[in-house]
């Protein structure tokens, strides 16, 4: 019998991974479920359904590694016709990692596969914009977030579409947070290029699509238990509306 011999490369990288997955699967996992029922889903400015909606989560975390799943679902009973038909079922795949800075500061590199179920395309379609049997069920983007240390809790992130999305559509968003009595408040704006290929964002040209304003605070239960509740204020200069979001976390 006559054995390959891998070379010296090859052999590093399988030492290498052996290394990485030892340490990952020696650290705790923790895993985290939630769900948002909001008053009517909002993203990054624009109506997607102005039903109320409940939005389950699953996170599993090791390290500054994470990867989960997210997903919004309208509540109302909504016909292919309807104009939020499409938009009615969306569930998102993600994966982050981030890296830990001083003073709680973060740099956070993240990859979503965005697959809305109503579409009417199978979840198995990959395909890309220009198939010449149609685009698939997916559109992937990439963002990098990174966080302010502890003295100036501000967050600026960047997402591109590298995949689906002929316009390559970008966002940019940033946000402060601050304390009012009792209250956590932050204060955003988030705009984009635009696209004359594909408008996503309603615009082909540099505008801003999401002002606002978001309060959220514990509401006490009993002594052991409290229910984050939060409202924003939603402001879409490009399309001139505004929407006020109510939203329970359980």
């Amino acid at each position: 019998m006559q054995y390959r011999k891998l070379p010296v490369n090859n052999l590093s990288l399988l030492f290498i991974f052996y290394g990485a997955a030892a340490q990952i699967s020696a650290q705790p996992i923790s895993i985290t479920l939630n769900a948002d029922f909001v008053s009517r889903y909002i993203w990054q400015g624009i109506n997607l359904n102005d039903a109320p909606n409940i939005q389950p989560s699953i996170t599993m975390k090791v390290r500054g590694l994470q990867c989960g799943f997210w997903g919004s679902y309208g509540l109302t009973h909504l016909n292919s016709i309807d104009a939020h038909y499409n938009s009615s079922q969306e569930i998102d795949t993600w994966g982050s990692y981030t890296i830990d800075g001083p003073n709680k500061s973060s740099l956070t590199a993240i990859i979503t596969d965005y697959y809305f179920a109503n579409s009417g395309i199978r979840i198995g379609n990959f395909n890309n914009y220009n198939n010449k049997n149609g685009p698939g069920a997916h559109i992937i983007e990439a963002g990098l977030t990174m966080g302010g240390p502890e003295s100036f809790p501000i967050l600026i992130s960047g997402c591109i579409n590298v995949y689906n999305d002929k316009g390559n559509n970008m966002y940019i968003y940033a946000e402060y947070g601050f304390k009012v009595d009792d209250a956590s408040i932050s204060i955003f704006t988030g705009t984009t290029p635009g696209s004359q290929e594909n408008p996503l964002y309603n615009t082909d040209r540099f505008s801003i699509i999401n002002i606002g304003l978001k309060a959220s605070k514990q509401i006490k239960i009993s002594e052991s238990y409290s229910i984050p509740v939060y409202c924003s204020y939603i402001l879409n200069p490009n399309m001139e509306i505004s929407y006020l979001v109510f939203g329970i976390t359980l």
